[in-house]
């Protein structure tokens, strides 16, 4: 598995290795022991989430604050998205920035996500079913958010964002400076 660090520190890209031969491709997705060998976190992965959306749907941007925060490590099954962190770590000096990249099928990337980032996605193709796993359970009491066209961080989401979808909870997000961010 390849590794490459971002110039935010924590998200991690994760770049499995594929076997591919006339019948296909065969890769190992997860391996507790390999992926804490290779990128040094320790992370015990308890929930699986999968999501399908059409193309021009942003969701985001999403984090789950403490006491219960929660890591993911996403990939996408079908299709491709724009995927975007933002850190949310007040003490962090990189603190209100974000990274972005293009996960999909075809090329297999996995994005590390730890706590202390909001997260988002806009899907570029027909259709995309983007899959993670999380390190704590889903928690609607710890659920935060961040309004994904804040200013402030000026996020280009390559897609026409007068022709995103967008859910009504999405777009009523507090600007990051108003946040219930607990990071």
């Amino acid at each position: 598995m390849k590794i490459t660090t971002t110039p935010i520190e924590g998200l991690l890209i994760l770049e499995p290795v594929v076997h591919r031969d006339d019948r296909g491709y065969f890769f190992e997705s997860y391996n507790k022991k390999t992926f804490q060998s290779a990128t040094g976190v320790n992370i015990d992965f308890v929930q699986d989430n999968q999501a399908l959306s059409v193309k021009n749907v942003l969701r985001g941007l999403h984090y789950q604050n403490n006491p219960v925060p929660q890591s993911k490590l996403l990939r996408v099954l079908e299709g491709s998205i724009w995927d975007v962190a933002v850190d949310i770590r007040k003490e962090s000096k990189t603190y209100g920035q974000w990274f972005g990249l293009e996960l999909s099928a075809e090329n297999k990337l996995q994005f590390l996500i730890p706590h202390g980032f909001a997260h988002g996605y806009a899907v570029l193709s027909d259709v995309a079913t983007v899959f993670y796993k999380c390190d704590n359970l889903y928690n609607k009491e710890c659920e935060g958010g961040v309004f994904f066209n804040d200013p402030a961080i000026h996020i280009d989401w390559k897609i026409d964002l007068s022709k995103a979808i967008i859910s009504e909870k999405d777009k009523n997000q507090p600007l990051l400076a108003n946040a219930n961010n607990l990071f």
